[in-house]
C-alpha cells in the first residue's frame, strides 16, 4: 500500500468574501507542484458561498464535474435548460464534453451553502455535454459505501461518469469497522472525511483529512467516533 496524507489544514485556502474555499489540489491562484492531482482526479475544491451569492456563468470542457452539497441549496442553471436546485443528500454530475455553460448559486437569502466540487479528467474528450442529478437514500450508506457513481452506463443504481471512477460514501457509527474494495486493479482510492474521526492503515483522520492509496485491493476505515466518509476510486494514469 503506498498513501499520501493531506491533513485539512494543509489545504490552500482563499476568502473572497461572498467564497470561502479549502482546495484538497492546486487550483486557481493555490499552487502547490506536490498536489497537481491524483491519478485522474484533478480538483476535489470544499466551497463556503454565502447567501443569494455565487458562480456566474462560465465554461468547461472536457472534465467529468461531481457536486456534493453538505450545508443549504444550491442552484445550477445550464445552457442545456437545466434549473434545479441541489441539497444534502442529492449528487449532481456533469461531462462537460465538448463545452458547456452553467452557472451555480446559493439559492438561500439568509443562509450559507457548502458543497464539495469534485473534477475527474475524462476517459473520452468532446462528448455531448450531459447533465444528471440524483437523491440516495442515507440508509444506503449505514456502516457501508453506496456507490453513487460509476463507469457502468446499465447500473440504474449510479449515475454515470465518462471515466473508470467511482464515488463512494459512507456513514459510520461509533466504533464500527468498514471495508472498501476497490473496484478495477490500477485504480487508487483518495478518501476524504467528510465528518468525524477515524483510522485507517494505524493513522488517524479527522475531520476534512484525506489519503490517497495505492496498491491496494481492500481498504479499512475504522470510526473512532460517528463518521461520514467520501472514497473517490480513480485510474492512476
Amino acid at each position: 500500500m503506498i498513501t499520501k496524507v493531506h491533513k485539512a489544514d494543509t489545504r490552500g485556502y482563499v476568502n473572497h468574501g461572498w467564497l470561502k474555499a479549502k482546495h484538497s489540489f492546486s487550483f486557481a491562484s493555490y499552487y502547490d507542484e506536490s498536489r497537481i492531482h491524483f491519478g485522474t482526479l484533478r480538483v476535489l475544491n470544499d466551497d463556503i458561498v454565502e447567501p443569494a451569492m455565487g458562480f456566474g456563468t462560465h465554461p468547461h470542457d472536457n472534465m467529468e464535474i461531481v457536486t456534493i452539497p453538505l450545508l443549504g441549496a444550491l442552484e445550477h442553471k445550464d445552457f442545456m435548460g437545466h434549473i434545479e436546485v441541489l441539497t444534502p443528500g442529492e449528487i449532481q454530475i456533469m461531462s462537460a464534453g465538448s463545452g458547456l455553460r452553467h452557472s451555480e448559486y446559493n439559492h438561500s437569502e439568509s443562509e450559507p451553502v457548502n458543497l464539495l466540487q469534485i473534477w475527474v479528467l475524462p476517459k473520452e474528450k468532446d462528448i455531448e455535454p450531459r447533465y444528471n442529478q440524483r437523491v440516495f437514500d442515507d440508509e444506503g450508506k449505514k456502516n457501508k459505501f453506496q456507490t453513487l457513481v460509476s463507469p457502468d452506463k446499465e447500473n440504474n443504481d449510479t449515475m454515470w461518469i465518462n471515466q473508470n471512477a467511482y464515488f463512494s460514501l459512507a456513514k459510520i457509527d461509533s466504533g464500527k469497522e468498514i471495508n472498501y474494495s476497490v473496484n478495477s486493479k490500477g485504480n487508487g482510492v483518495y478518501v476524504f472525511i467528510i465528518e468525524g474521526d477515524v483510522t485507517i492503515d494505524g493513522q488517524s483522520f479527522e475531520r476534512r483529512d484525506g489519503i490517497g492509496i495505492e496498491d491496494a485491493e481492500m481498504i479499512s476505515i475504522n470510526a473512532v467516533k460517528e463518521s461520514y466518509v467520501l472514497a473517490i476510486e480513480v485510474p492512476m494514469n
